[in-house]
Parts: structure tokens; sequence; C-alpha cells
């Protein structure tokens, strides 16, 4: 199944005490430009992002942002400056020896002498982390992933759906060509008989002229390698691989047969259909510049 570049993805876990989030979306692009928007605190596994991002991805502008909720995750710790706390009641226990002073301490107290108390940022485990992070990505990959495969099956029935009036355009073409030559014939001899006379018409300088015209605006070549493209484009659009650049280059042989088409057909109902046929394959092109 076929992919577009256009998608959303979201997923979230809680990881060490921390809840992380990651969301992805991506717009077309014509080559993979990954940009990662995470926390200062876990910029080490930002290019494990990126190689995850990458080994699923063949192409489209992609943003993922990493957010952090650490409200809950209790990374901090309170530690006691036991040297120093000793120094003091040290200090307040020969105070009180020596002024007859009671000692009248409370652990709350003495929690308020300065920098008895210190707070610390818990150190994050940054393995566990990284992993945990990956395992959500993967996670947004999926969800991402949903959309994109929703979006490129809408695309894939709109490519087969115009396949199949090109189809039917090159029918009309191969029914008509012939029809030029006949109509090119009759005006030869109309005019060999208005300048000549009926008795002074040489047939077969008629068949070696309409023969000669018949070689110059002759479109079988065209149709036959046009029709090879359309088979190769259905086959490709029916796959699971990424295609997208592949289609582009088939999409402009698509265009070359049809201006050949164009240049040789000398009858304007032909000129009119191929006009419909580069409208379609325009129209293509224009769907595939979403396909991954």
């Amino acid at each position: 199944m076929i992919k577009s570049m256009t998608g959303y993805g979201s997923a979230k876990a809680v990881v060490d005490g921390l809840e992380i989030s990651v969301e992805l979306k991506s717009v077309n692009n014509r080559y993979l430009d990954t940009s990662v928007r995470i926390p200062r605190s876990l910029l080490f596994a930002e290019e494990a992002i990126k190689s995850r991002i990458q080994s699923h991805i063949s192409r489209g502008k992609v943003d993922v942002f990493v957010t952090v909720d650490a409200s809950q995750a209790g990374d901090v710790v309170v530690k006691v400056n036991e040297p120093l706390l000793k120094g003091y009641l040290d200090a307040i226990r020969s105070i009180s020896e020596e002024y007859a002073l009671p000692q009248d301490l409370t652990a709350l107290s003495v929690s308020r002498f300065p920098d008895v108390l210190t707070v610390e940022k818990k150190d994050l485990d940054a393995e566990e982390i990284g992993a945990g992070i990956l395992e959500i990505v993967e996670q947004a990959l999926q969800d991402f992933d949903t959309m994109r495969l929703r979006e490129g099956e809408r695309l894939r029935d709109d490519v087969l759906n115009r396949l199949q009036t090109i189809d039917a355009l090159v029918s009309t073409v191969e029914e008509k060509a012939p029809e030029t030559v006949a109509e090119y014939r009759r005006r030869l001899e109309q005019k060999m008989a208005e300048v000549l006379g009926t008795a002074g018409i040489d047939e077969n300088r008629i068949l070696a002229e309409a023969a000669i015209f018949a070689d110059h605006i002759a479109v079988d070549e065209e149709t036959v390698r046009l029709r090879s493209h359309m088979a190769q484009l259905d086959t490709m659009i029916r796959g699971n691989s990424p295609i997208g650049r592949k289609i582009d280059f088939l999409v402009q042989e698509f265009n070359r047969e049809a201006n050949t088409i164009g240049s040789k057909c000398q009858n304007s109902k032909i000129a009119h259909v191929v006009v419909d046929l580069k409208s379609e394959i325009e129209k293509i092109r224009e769907q595939i510049q979403n396909i991954e």
C-alpha cells in the first residue's frame, strides 16, 4: 500500500517517572528533511530519534516534537548536610553548657539552619530514558502511518481512475488516427481533380502521397509506449514500497509521448483529445507529489 507524505501521529508514556509525549507531522518534500525539537535535558536522544525516523520514512519534511511533563516525576532529592549539622549541634551544646541555657531544639528548627538541607535534581538514567523515548517514537510512527496509509489509499484510487480515463483517450486517438489519413486522401483527390480533372488523376501518386502522410503522422509507437508506461504505473501504484520519485520520472515519460502525439496529429478532433489527455496526466503529476 502506498503512503502519503502528509501525516500526523502522536504517542505518550511514562519513562523513569517522566511523562514523555512525541508528536510527528510531515508535509511534502522532494527529499527527507527531519527536524527534532526536544528539551535540552534529553538532547542525548536526538540522534537516535532521527535515525529511527530515517529508517521508517524515505522522503518528506518531518517535524518531531518531544515534550516532557516532570510534575509527577519526583526528580529532586533533599539531602542533609550531616557534617554541617553536627557542627551546628556541637556549637549549640557548647553554648548551652557555657551559659546554662536550655537546648530546646527540634528537627524542624535545626532544618532551618543555613545549608543544612540541600535540594538536588535526581540524575537521569540516559539509557533507560533513551530506550523509552524510542518506544514512544515507534508508537507515534504507527499512528502516523495509519493516517498516511488512509491518504495513500485515496491517492491510489484517484490515480487508477485517471489511468482508466487516459486509456480511453488513447483508444480514441488510435481510432481517429486512420480517419486523418482517409480525410487527407479525400482532400488530395479533390485538389488534384480540380487542377487536372478526373482523367488526369494518378491513383498511384495519391496512394504514395497518402502513405508518406500516414507515416508522418503515425502515432502507433507513441501509443504503445504510453500504454506500457500506464501498465508500469498501475503495477507501481498497487505495490508497497516507496515509489514517489520513480512515478515522478515515469509521468515525465507520459508527457513526452502525449506531446509527440499532439505535434504529429493534424486532426482537430485528435487535438482536443490530446488536450484532455495532457490534462489527466497533469492531474496525476499533481497527485503523485503527495506520494512517499
